[in-house]
């Protein structure tokens, strides 16, 4: 038996969707830039989940750019502004818990003579708002913050946010990771006045290697990947229409389902956690209120090293993590909780769960069951 809690880091193909995709392979595999009826065939699954993707993020299908991933999503945005804007200032304002993908490319811009700035977060990660007016200047070209962070699960109020920012400084432009977001809670980036809003197809039921970032018209963006012209010069490269297919039926999928799964997976995490009422070493990180997302809940087992109560878990055929799969490695993952201010137990005993509405109360009762057996050993046998 397979009990998975990792859907945080990556998602099941749903197989109406994959069966999609392989149609697309077989059947439509013209090059979409090509004149002939082939190409635009492919063309025209562009251009449908182009007017998918638009119509639940309330923009036009012309703001919608095609990507490998949310990584490559996340570094357009950043990387394509910066480099754009910096005549008009070089100051860059971000958040200390950002997704690698964010965090690393703020700090390949340092590297490149950009200053960067981190606003203050709270203990459960939400921004500090006199903080993030504090920091704006003149010169401040780029603002990111996540919309659901994958760590902890906490949700930025991205419209106020965006309120604040413009503001306090019209010019500066918002870029935020919607990754965790897309298709789990209502995503409206244009009006919230979001410059640049990614997405990713593998976190909601479609196939790893595709996303896709909204880009609002107006906004000019230096391309990170040139050469072919594709999708009006700002991501050349022949589009990957398979993965395209893919988002675009995952995104049909969740998007019809999208407040039955969140009542569904909110009943889930609210049973996991009075489960874990009766655990002394627990701490709760995310709770179930309005604040976090309902997908993730991030908990400390104080006194167990998480990655060994990890293992015991998969060999029982139960999936976790530690943290975010792009940055599970210890020192990131303690670097994270130790922002918001955990002991060193804390951090050392994450574990996260995450959920999605293919999970039932049943799986949540096999998870309690071998807790309990097995916690109780690693706390004698880590105490020793």
């Amino acid at each position: 038996m397979t009990i998975y809690f990792d859907h945080a880091a990556t998602t099941k193909v749903m197989p109406e969707i994959a069966e999609a995709i392989c149609n697309s392979m077989v059947n439509d595999y013209g090059n979409p830039s090509s004149l002939h009826r082939l190409g635009m065939n492919a063309e025209k699954l562009i251009t449908t989940a182009k007017q998918t993707i638009s119509a639940q993020l309330r923009v036009t299908p012309s703001e919608i750019y095609f990507t490998s991933g949310g990584t490559e999503a996340n570094n357009l945005g950043i990387m394509g502004i910066a480099t754009a804007y910096q005549r008009n200032g070089r100051h860059l304002i971000t958040t200390p818990i950002e997704h690698a993908s964010v965090k690393a490319t703020y700090e390949l811009l340092e590297e490149q003579g950009f200053e960067v700035s981190y606003v203050k977060v709270d203990d459960n990660g939400l921004v500090d708002q006199a903080d993030l007016v504090r920091l704006i200047r003149k010169d401040t070209i780029l603002v990111s913050i996540m919309h659901v962070n994958n760590e902890i699960g906490i949700i930025q109020n991205i419209e106020d946010l965006g309120k604040i920012l413009k503001q306090t400084n019209p010019s500066t432009l918002f870029h935020v990771d919607g990754i965790q977001a897309f298709g789990k809670i209502v995503t409206l980036p244009k009006k919230w006045l979001v410059d640049a809003y990614a997405i990713s197809g593998h976190k909601i039921h479609g196939p790893k290697g595709i996303g896709a970032i909204y880009i609002r018209k107006g906004i000019l963006i230096k391309p990170m990947i040139i050469g072919g012209h594709q999708q009006k010069d700002v991501r050349s490269g022949t589009e990957n229409v398979p993965g395209i297919v893919g988002i675009d039926g995952a995104t049909k999928c969740v998007i019809m389902s999208m407040v039955e799964n969140y009542k569904k997976v909110e009943a889930i995490k609210s049973y996991l956690i009075k489960g874990l009422e009766c655990f002394d070493s627990v701490r709760i990180n995310s709770p179930n209120d309005h604040r976090f997302s309902t997908y993730i809940l991030s908990v400390s087992f104080v006194g167990i090293r998480g990655e060994v109560l990890l293992h015991a878990l998969e060999e029982q055929g139960i999936y976790v993590s530690t943290g975010s799969a792009c940055s599970s490695n210890k020192s990131k993952a303690a670097g994270f909780l130790s922002v918001l201010g955990r002991t060193k137990e804390e951090v050392a005993g994450n574990i996260r769960f995450s959920f999605d509405p293919t999970n039932t109360f049943e799986e949540i009762d096999v998870l309690l069951k071998v807790l309990k057996e097995i916690v109780p050993m690693l706390l004698r046998y880590q105490r020793k």
